[in-house]
């Protein structure tokens, strides 16, 4: 028996479930049904004799108290069934059961069998041992199916508590002659055989298993009665008709296709019936998509790749003008005045747009001003000098003045201008093209008391360079390599 901690089924006791919700086993979690009217108040003297008993696979059948016992959700109990006993598992009791009686059309009489007892560590060990008889029985039985050449598909087996009685479950497309079948199988495993053909869609509900949507199937936790699914269900929500999508673990259509079919047909009401194409003096616009809950519908001229949606009312109004041989001039405009009315103004907000975002309304870039080393700006001086030297009396604006540590302070407007890269260089005779390095004009005098170097001496405000001779090219004579 699957173990439950707040069952205390591993021990093999009947605590039940002692209304702790579910156990999230097989045996105590399949097919549950939640009893929302438990802690209602109602009279105890009026309460509802029948009690709900679940059995292996889901299977429910209704039984009567007789013996008034107090029985809690999840006890296992023991039940009269023809010709013996059965254990089965409370699953639910009071006037809830009642509904589900009427809504099953199951009758109150005298067919309702009775609950014997609650059972004891002797019945759930007994019931254990047949149990435990059901695998081998299973695999037995295909192989004598195999052999008889039997066109049908065994399921389940279901032996009784007391060990007599062995329940086949099985599906088949066409009838099966079986009688063969039965006496094998009676002298084989020495019970009392009995036949019970189901469907797929109940044949998944007791193997259970993992649907595409990563839940467990429905079929085998909740779903009591099958209801019929047709295509039609796919085709009303705009689905693919692939069988193999649309179909689930039994190879039948899935049965969610029901649930949200009524949404859907609720949502198609306000949705026009598009039978041919819309006739507009753009040409005539055929129905491609249909949005069923934005209540959008898309066309297309002539079959194009462009789609073009429009609203129910506007696909209604078409469809208006149609029946009294009027052409709209397209899908969204019926005159072409309309049409230029709209584009005229887009375009004016386009041009607001343009101005507003335009590049003349840009914040212009301030030229950033060349600075000294000492942070101030280069130009301030020039554009005002008398402010210039009001306000630093110890820094004229020409002259230099000796500090107390003995350090020159230059004049920052006397520095060497930068040269303009694009200025062509002018050598000292004022020629614009630069004397090249081996002609005489290039060469330096090696005698530093010629007039010509008593001209080019620098001027007491600039700072001394060390002048270096020109580099030997290859093209300099000997000699003046050594005077340089």
């Amino acid at each position: 028996m699957a173990g439950c901690s707040s069952c205390s089924t591993t021990t093999g006791s009947s605590g039940g479930c002692q209304n702790n919700g579910t156990c999230g086993t097989s045996d105590c979690n399949k097919m549950n049904a939640f009893d929302w009217l438990s802690h209602m108040g109602i009279p105890v003297v009026d309460k509802f004799d029948i009690v709900e008993v679940k059995f292996k696979g889901g299977r429910k059948e209704y039984y009567r108290n007789v013996d008034h016992l107090h029985l809690t959700t999840g006890d296992p109990i023991v039940v009269d069934v023809p010709n013996g006993h059965h254990v089965g598992w409370v699953s639910l009791q009071g006037e809830l059961v009642r509904l589900q009686m009427q809504k099953r059309k199951v009758r109150d009489d005298d067919n309702i069998l009775r609950i014997y007892r609650v059972a004891n560590q002797k019945d759930i060990e007994k019931w254990e041992e047949a149990k435990n008889r059901e695998v081998p029985t299973i695999y037995r039985t295909k192989q004598i199916i195999d052999e008889l050449n039997l066109n049908m598909k065994l399921s389940d087996v279901e032996f009784q508590a007391d060990n007599s009685k062995a329940t086949f479950f099985y599906s088949a497309e066409d009838r099966v002659d079986f009688r063969e079948l039965i006496k094998l199988l009676a002298s084989e495993f020495k019970i009392r055989v009995e036949m019970r053909q189901i469907s797929l869609r109940q044949e998944a509900g007791r193997l259970g298993g993992i649907g595409v949507c990563g839940r467990e199937l429905c079929c085998s936790t909740w779903i009591h009665d099958f209801k019929s699914v047709s295509t039609s269900a796919a085709r009303y929500q705009n689905l693919s008709l692939n069988p193999t999508k649309l179909s689930g673990q039994c190879g039948r259509l899935k049965c969610c296709l029901n649930y949200e079919l009524d949404t859907y047909m609720s949502a198609l009401e306000d949705i026009p019936n598009v039978e041919k194409a819309l006739l507009t003096e753009a040409g005539p616009a055929r129905l491609q998509k249909t949005d069923i809950f934005r209540k959008l519908m898309w066309f297309s001229y002539n079959n194009e790749n462009n789609w073009f949606s429009i609203t129910c009312e506007r696909v209604k109004e078409i469809q208006a003008l149609n029946a009294k041989d009027i052409k709209p001039f397209d899908l969204q405009n019926d005159h072409a005045k309309d049409a230029e009315d709209k584009i005229s103004q887009s375009n004016m907000e386009l041009e607001a747009l343009d101005k507003k975002f335009s590049t003349t309304t840009k914040k212009k870039k301030k030229k950033k001003k060349p600075r000294n080393g000492d942070g101030t700006q280069a130009n301030s001086e020039r554009q005002n000098p008398q402010k210039t030297a009001a306000a630093n009396p110890n820094r004229p604006g020409v002259k230099t003045e000796p500090r107390e540590g003995g350090i020159r302070d230059r004049n920052r407007n006397n520095k060497p201008a930068r040269r303009n890269p694009n200025q062509k260089p002018q050598n000292g005779t004022g020629s614009e093209n630069p004397a090249k390095p081996n002609s005489p004009k290039a060469r330096v005098n090696p005698n530093p008391n010629s007039p010509a170097n008593e001209e080019k001496k620098p001027q007491e405000n600039r700072p001394k360079k060390k002048r270096f001779p020109p580099r030997n090219k290859g093209g300099q004579n000997d000699k003046g390599d050594q005077n340089g």
